[in-house]
């Protein structure tokens, strides 16, 4: 498969995975009666990588977050003259992605963005739980370097064949519920850029440690997995 059909399915995937993830978030958590609180949004963000990942995993390797594209380069899985093609698909389809929940959730009377916030990441005063910068960077750093490490693991050859989605969906159900309440979890450019686009302001402001941390977080555990996994002779 070429490389711009590879990109245009990032675009696709990373769209559903902020549209599904952010829209759970603003849409539905907004009505108490649905039912659906942290475990319910920890868990729509998993079943969207879940769903792309046996959808189209076989064509682009469903990578949908420049951070998960680093961190597979610098863990030797992934080429470098591909990232810039991969990542800035992945940040469009976010954009895309925060536009049409924009739209959608501001058709309800009363839709206020300076609260809703459309899920946008923040740390200190914009901190879900009111967590510090500091916080939120450790939590930031360890949740992508993890998610590297897992998703590097459970693609290796020699992990068990065709469980590779359930496992990287389930752990990325687990990320969202430890890191909701400090950042709003964000371990995905991408997914951070869309909403703080919109929202402006404060959103884009703290939009630099949503970029930096997960990136260095995925190299971490990008390098980690090499060393680990590289086969001793």
């Amino acid at each position: 498969m070429n490389l711009f059909k590879r990109s245009i399915t990032e675009l696709i995937g990373t769209f559903w995975l902020v549209l599904g993830g952010c829209g759970s978030a603003v849409l539905a958590a907004a009505f108490p009666d649905v039912g659906i609180g942290l475990l319910g949004v920890a868990l729509a963000f998993g079943l969207t990588v879940l769903t792309m990942a046996f959808a189209i995993g076989h064509i682009s390797g469903c990578h949908l977050n420049p951070a998960v594209s680093f961190g597979l380069w610098v863990g030797g899985r992934f080429p470098a003259r591909e990232l810039p093609a991969y990542m800035v698909a992945q940040v469009i389809g976010g954009i895309i992605a925060a536009s049409v929940l924009y739209f959608i959730a501001s058709g309800k009377p009363g839709f206020d963005l300076a609260v809703s916030g459309l899920a946008a990441n923040g740390y200190g005063e914009h901190s879900p739980g009111g967590y510090s910068m500091i916080a939120g960077l450790v939590c930031e750093l360890v949740m992508s370097a993890m998610f590297i490490l897992i998703i590097m693991g459970a693609t290796d050859k020699r992990a068990p064949p065709g469980l590779a989605p359930i496992a990287i969906g389930l752990a990325l159900t687990l990320i969202h519920l430890i890191s909701i309440p400090v950042t709003n979890t964000s371990v995905n450019p991408a997914r951070s850029t869309g909403p703080a686009l919109i929202v402006g302001g404060w959103a884009i402001q703290q939009l630099w440690m949503f970029w930096m941390v997960p990136l260095v977080g995925a190299a971490i555990g990008g390098l980690t997995y090499r060393w680990l996994g590289k086969t001793d002779n």
